[in-house]
This record gives C-alpha cells, sequence and structure tokens, in this order.
C-alpha cells in the first residue's frame, strides 16, 4: 500500500522570456503544463502505472511570477478512489537568490491509472503513516471542492 509521502514530489523550472506573457510574467498555460506534469508524476509513482489527467479543478493564480524567478511545484496524492486518483498541486515563486517563497497557485486534480489499451485500473488504497502526511492530507480535503462521487467522475 503506497504512503502519500511516497508521492510528494517538489520540481522546479525557471521562468524563461519564452514562458512570458507580455506582462513578463509566466503564462497560465505553462504554469498548467508544470502543475499537470508533477501531479501525473505523483500518480503514477502512487499507481505504478501509467495515468491520464481526468479533471483539473480549482486552477486559482493568486500572483503573478516574474521572468527570472523559479516556479517551485509541490504534489501528492491525498485520496484515491477505484481508478482514479485525487492530486494536490501547489505553485510557489521562488526568488533563486535568497530562496524567499510566495504561494501563487493552487489547483486539485484527478488522475486515472490506465493499461496498455487505455482501459481504466484499478489502484491501491492510500496510507498515510505519518504526521506530516497526515497534515497534508487533511490540508487538501479541507480545501477541495465538493464532488458528485468518490471517483473522481
Amino acid at each position: 500500500m503506497p504512503d502519500l509521502m511516497d508521492t510528494y514530489i517538489e520540481n522546479r523550472e525557471r521562468v524563461q522570456p519564452n514562458h512570458a506573457n507580455n506582462l513578463d510574467t509566466a503564462h497560465g498555460g505553462n504554469v498548467m503544463k508544470w502543475l499537470d506534469e508533477v501531479g501525473a508524476m505523483s500518480a503514477m509513482r502512487f499507481a505504478g502505472q501509467n495515468c491520464v489527467t481526468a479533471r483539473m479543478d480549482q486552477l486559482n493564480f493568486r500572483r503573478p511570477i516574474p521572468v527570472g524567478d523559479t516556479t517551485v511545484i509541490e504534489s501528492y496524492v491525498y485520496d484515491a478512489g477505484e481508478t482514479s486518483i485525487r492530486v494536490r498541486l501547489k505553485a510557489a515563486r521562488e526568488d533563486p537568490r535568497t530562496g524567499e517563497q510566495e504561494l501563487t497557485t493552487e489547483s486539485y486534480a484527478v488522475y486515472v491509472a490506465i493499461d496498455d489499451d487505455l482501459k481504466p485500473q484499478p489502484v491501491p488504497d492510500l496510507s498515510v503513516p505519518t504526521e506530516r502526511g497526515r497534515r497534508l492530507r487533511e490540508r487538501a480535503l479541507e480545501g477541495e471542492s465538493p464532488r458528485p462521487n468518490r471517483d473522481g467522475g
């Protein structure tokens, strides 16, 4: 049974001019792509198989990320259904000179485990044995929007 902390991934992307909009800040589409890619990595680590994005919701852009800053992406699995995997996603801007961080973007995503024929596959139960894992899971569950059913769709 995979542990929540086994799915925790933190990644960084340096915001370059080719990632920017006309305001010299990271284009929202790039931030969304980075979140989705890291979220898929957490889902695949949890499921032990390929996963595809089924839904992203509550993609909230709180502040911009200037060119030259680093985008720090945090991702972890906090819940699972029969074939679906719920992932918490956050991005922060980081000054590469000082390490100072500020939350910029938050989201929740659902991924579905699939086989080679693209058919949904069962996923394991999520284990949350550590205090840090329990805090992360609790915060994710408190912040997500209501959903029609527990299997993500």
